[in-house]
């Protein structure tokens, strides 16, 4: 059974082994936005310290130095000569003499200068370093990755999916996108998203998403057969990873169970029964909806059992408790196992939004 999912899936170590230069365009770490005037800022800030730096090293080491004059150098003239030196101008024909020329050098068309250096030496080594930069990223984030969530499939579901977790609270920078499509990766990454390129029923793709680490896994593509296949190589990879999947049809949740995921949502039942609801009760909709929307309103949350409420009814805490989360089995509230809170429960409550706070 291995080897027939090992050829179906691919060698494990065909993406996770490769060296990170070689994953620059797989894998996408999101930048930080800046300003271009702040980059440009930053750059000229930098050409001033190393101006300022080399011009106290060459006015220290004055008498090693003389002008056209032979005359020993001043401040000024160790700040003119480190100026034209870093600005690569070198000594030509003409070349001012007095102080007031050196101080016009200075002031205004070294800066001159230093800017066309900036605007195009600067630029173009940004563009050829950026492969370089990338691999970097990619190095440090593949060794510092752990009990992230991996998102696979960014479609209407998975997008959905990943506004729901960051507005519990998670960062864009513990959240994973797996897909193929490009298109769908690049709004991924716009929204500060680490995102990996390739196709996720294949177990190299998923290691390189670090699925072996994550705390958590969400499947949420656009067919059942890739969902099922997409989660049972990620829990041969990780045994411990709570796995979520959506599918289509209800038929498939024994295949979903059966390759491990632990939580199975039916989208076109769910969203069968919210129609039939709306025809009778659409304020029982709007509540629903507003329980799914974590930005807004209420919402539905689990959290650890606080030590006062050991020993009491969940009925009887300072939240509307809708459930009771012992040893990994949801109970409800009025089931009989859980009429006392025990150390080590959590809670499933009704909590409001942030936002609304």
């Amino acid at each position: 059974m291995r080897n027939r999912f090992r050829g179906r899936f691919g060698s494990d170590a065909e993406l996770a082994n490769r060296p990170d230069h070689a994953l620059v365009g797989v894998v996408r770490i999101p930048e930080l936005q800046q300003s271009p005037a702040r980059a440009i800022g930053r750059r000229v800030l930098w050409a001033c310290l190393a101006l300022f730096f080399t011009s106290v090293v060459v006015w220290l080491d004055r008498e090693g130095y003389r002008d056209a004059q032979n005359s020993e150098l001043s401040y000024l003239d160790a700040l003119y000569y480190s100026a034209v030196t870093l600005s690569t101008t070198g000594y030509g024909d003409i070349t001012p003499i007095s102080p007031f020329a050196r101080f016009i050098n200075i002031i205004i068309i070294t800066p001159l200068r230093v800017l066309f250096l900036i605007v195009l030496i600067g630029t173009t080594l940004e563009v050829l370093t950026e492969r370089s930069r990338q691999a970097l990223k990619i190095q440090r984030w593949r060794n510092s990755v752990r009990n992230h969530t991996v998102v696979i499939g960014y479609g209407t579901k998975g997008r959905t999916a990943v506004d729901a977790m960051r507005g519990d609270g998670i960062k864009p920078s513990e959240i994973v996108v797996v897909d193929s499509d490009p298109t769908v990766l690049e709004s991924a990454a716009s929204n500060g998203l680490v995102t990996v390129r390739g196709d996720a029923t294949k177990s190299d793709v998923l290691r390189l998403a670090g699925v072996a680490h994550a705390a958590s896994i969400v499947v949420a593509t656009s067919r059942d057969d890739t969902a099922v296949l997409a989660t049972l190589t990620a829990r041969e990879i990780n045994p411990r990873a709570k796995i979520v999947a959506s599918i289509r049809e209800s038929e498939n949740t024994h295949l979903m169970r059966q390759s491990g995921a632990n939580s199975v949502v039916v989208s076109s039942e769910t969203a069968g029964r919210l129609l039939g609801i709306a025809t009778m009760t659409p304020s029982v909709v709007e509540v629903i909806e507003d329980l799914l929307t974590p930005d807004a309103g209420y919402a539905i949350a689990e959290r650890e059992v606080d030590p006062t409420e050991t020993g009491g009814s969940p009925a009887h805490t300072r939240d509307i408790v809708l459930g009771v989360v012992r040893n990994g089995v949801l109970h409800r509230v009025d089931d009989s196992e859980v009429e006392q809170i025990e150390v080590g429960d959590r809670l499933l409550y009704v909590r409001k939004s942030p936002g609304d706070d």
